[in-house]
């Protein structure tokens, strides 16, 4: 037996070391750029995992603890990733032999009217025996099915890495806008006791007869408007809460952020944006999750060109069989009653109507489409890249723009409201310096929101976060 299982090792080490049919992989160059524009030149930055702190907010890295214990989406990855784990496993256990029990009770009659030696005999056998069969590898289809697997379930661990990554950048995006939201409402809602505190001033000048009825209409105009703005602006923070209930496995009916989000809006003005590190090289795309997926999937199916062009070569698997068989029981284990079979097997296709040669044609255009759709991710990653630096960079100018903006609409507001007081000037003036200080106002919340959702775009778009390497 020693001989035997020694034997079968060294064949094996045998048959692993001979070529396999099919092209070798080797990843393809990707069109990555080395610099980007808007982004300064200088030492590499490293990725980390957790990059959501980087923002130092308490509310965000809550609601991403829950969501990465409990999205729906992320489970259904990480899932896949386990059947890919089984898959592999199924692949690896065709290198080594399958030996399977086989027992078995037969009882057989002979036909009257058939030509025997026997004629009207009736046997009944009792079979206690091991099958053994080993397919030899010597043209890599096992070796290749391998290659394929592994190469699945790196493309399935990558997958899960960009869920991962695509499902924390949706909740900071979402907690933001609900930032920037409550900011912006906050605005409104402050603009509406302002204007209901003016049309009681109007009224009251209205009864006087300081005032005239144009002037009322104005004042109950602007009230309306802005309690109608804040109506809308609650219907999108709603839909803005529910999607991030959704994000967090939670039912939206139940779920309320209201404390999270105001202890968030609270700290926004004493927490920074966190700063882009200079040197943000191209070769960071390859640490993309999505793009390591996709290049996985181009190896895999490399592999499987192999697998295809081993159709075309003869099969050879050694089988056999050994155990005990005898007409009565009492008899089965005796030694006399042993049995044992072993010989190769060959399967050698001669005429198979075409079939591999199209098996092998697909897997050929297969491994085209990957190869399209692996560069497709490259060119795809740094276009996001560089949208995400260039939004950064013009952002931050329009944000120093629309702060002079605001303090000028402010200043305006301040001084036609006294030129009114002093009587100067008609209500007219008053409304349009309150309604162009409103919308700069407004403007300038939005576009807060819209730096810090522009920052987690760029993060998502390299990866992940950046820390500077330690020395």
């Amino acid at each position: 037996m020693k001989t035997f299982l020694l034997s079968l090792t060294t064949a094996a080490t045998a048959i692993a070391a001979l070529p396999s049919v099919g092209p070798d992989y080797q990843r393809p160059d990707a069109p990555a750029s080395s610099a980007y524009r808007d982004a300064a030149t200088a030492a590499s930055v490293a990725l980390t995992a957790d990059w959501w702190r980087a923002f130092n907010d308490p509310a965000l890295d809550a609601l991403e603890t829950r969501a990465l214990a409990a999205n729906q989406n992320l489970r259904a990855a990480l899932a896949r990733v386990e059947q890919a784990r089984a898959l592999a496993g199924t692949a690896r256990s065709a290198y080594l032999p399958s030996i399977a029990a086989d027992p078995s009770l037969t009882r057989e009659r002979t036909s009257r009217t058939v030509d025997n030696a026997t004629p009207d005999s009736t046997t009944t056998t009792h079979r206690l025996s091991l099958d053994f069969a080993w397919e030899l590898d010597l043209f890599g289809r096992v070796r290749r099915l391998n290659e394929s697997a592994r190469a699945d379930l790196d493309s399935a661990g990558a997958t899960f890495a960009a869920a991962r990554l695509s499902l924390t950048a949706e909740v900071a995006a979402t907690h933001f806008t609900l930032r920037a939201l409550d900011r912006e409402l906050s605005i409104v809602t402050a603009t509406t006791a302002v204007r209901r505190d003016a049309l009681k001033l109007v009224q009251s000048r209205s009864r006087q007869g300081t005032a005239d009825d144009v002037d009322l209409a104005r004042a109950e105009t602007e009230l309306a408007t802005t309690e109608a703005d804040a109506a809308a602006l609650a219907i999108r923070r709603a839909s803005a809460q529910n999607a991030l209930a959704v994000l967090l496995g939670e039912p939206a009916p139940g779920f309320s952020d209201v404390a999270e989000a105001q202890s968030a809006f609270e700290t926004a003005a004493a927490v920074p944006l966190p700063e882009i590190p200079a040197g943000l090289p191209g070769d960071l795309l390859t640490r993309r999750p999505d793009i390591a997926a996709a290049e996985r999937t181009l190896a895999a199916a490399s592999a499987r060109i192999g697998v295809a062009k081993s159709g075309f070569f003869p099969t050879i698997a050694l089988t056999g069989a050994a155990g005990y068989a005898s007409a009565d029981v009492s008899d089965l284990v005796r030694p006399d009653s042993r049995l044992w079979s072993f010989g190769p097997s060959v399967y050698l296709p001669l005429f198979q109507g075409g079939r591999n040669r199209a098996n092998l044609a697909r897997s050929r255009a297969a491994y085209d489409e990957a190869a399209a759709g692996y560069q497709q991710s490259v060119l795809n990653a740094v276009r996001e890249v560089q949208d995400a630096l260039t939004a950064s960079r013009l952002l931050g100018d329009q944000a120093a723009a629309q702060a002079r903006a605001v303090a000028s609409a402010q200043r305006g507001a301040v001084l036609s409201q006294k030129r009114y007081d002093a009587g100067f000037v008609s209500y007219f003036e008053v409304v349009d310096a309150q309604r162009t200080a409103l919308s700069v106002e407004r403007a300038d919340a939005q576009l807060a929101g819209q730096r810090w959702i522009t920052h987690v775009a760029l993060i998502k778009a390299l990866g992940g976060g950046w820390s500077q390497p330690t020395s």
